[in-house]
């Protein structure tokens, strides 16, 4: 019976559901602060793709087709979006999402509204991390299904409109883990370590670059445990979970960006909510 249930359920599945495989399945989440997989075809050799003029990742899903792993940014309109596949336009659908509000108080009001001295270090550390996220390197990921960096449950999410002191700032980049300060920080997939820094708003952080614009940032961090240009295995120690930079408490902030979009991390440990 439930084999006869199991081939009925495929004769009602449209063809592209069927064919497509699990990266496509883990990962198309086509809403802004998302990801679109775009199904290429089975070429010999890899398409090239860009959106909005950036690199895009490419990998062939379970030995057979070309798919494009496009992050989209937080800042896309639902509606109809443009990927460039080898020179040509390929279209594909952006879904809506609301991202809740979150409202924090912080006692240092320089966190909030930064005076000259420090609007120039932070200008120049924003350049900084800005160009590490437009790194594209050719390395294929390890993997795209990934681990969570520190065993802890989900504290505030990706998209969050946040409030300091009551005035609307940046939304929320990353996914946030309620975890205690000393927590060890692992990576969730294979990489190289492209950058390292102390910041104004990040504390201690750390860029791992885990292939064709795949990258994770890791800040807030009381210790960093690797050098730069190290390359790390898939669950290598980055640091320590800490409460350094622009935080009220210990926790561990992740980033996952895509062709410089930050995207919604929760994405690559399967705990994505529409």
């Amino acid at each position: 019976m439930r084999l006869l249930v199991t081939l009925l359920l495929c004769l009602t599945l449209p063809a592209s559901a069927l064919a497509d495989g699990f990266i496509s399945r883990l990962l198309h989440k086509p809403v802004p602060g998302g990801v679109a997989v775009l199904q290429l075809g089975d070429a010999a050799s890899a398409p090239q793709v860009r959106y909005q003029n950036k690199p895009v990742l490419v990998v062939r899903e379970d030995g057979k087709q070309w798919i494009a792993i496009v992050g989209i940014p937080l800042t896309v309109k639902p509606g109809t979006s443009e990927a460039q596949v080898d020179g040509r336009a390929v279209p594909f659908t952006v879904g809506s999402k609301q991202y809740r509000e979150q409202r924090i108080t912080l006692k240092n009001t320089q966190q909030v509204n930064p005076d000259a001295a420090n609007l120039k270090r932070i200008e120049r550390e924003l350049a900084e991390q800005t160009r590490a996220y437009q790194q594209f390197s050719a390395r294929q990921p390890s993997n795209l299904l990934f681990d969570k960096p520190v065993d802890g449950p989900l504290s505030s999410a990706f998209g969050l409109r946040r409030f300091f002191n009551g005035e609307e700032r940046n939304p929320h980049s990353g996914l946030d883990f309620a975890v205690g300060a000393g927590t060890p920080i692992k990576a969730p997939a294979a990489g190289k370590v492209i950058l390292i820094g102390d910041y104004f708003f990040n504390g201690k952080t750390v860029f791992v670059d885990h292939g064709q614009g795949l990258i994770s940032m890791f800040c807030h961090m009381s210790k960093i445990d690797v050098q730069l240009g190290q390359e790390l295995p898939r669950g290598g120690l980055v640091g320590r979970v800490g409460a350094t930079g622009r935080a009220t408490g210990p926790h561990m902030h992740w980033n996952v960006s895509l062709n410089d979009a930050r995207v919604d991390p929760a994405i690559f440990i399967g705990a994505f909510k529409p």
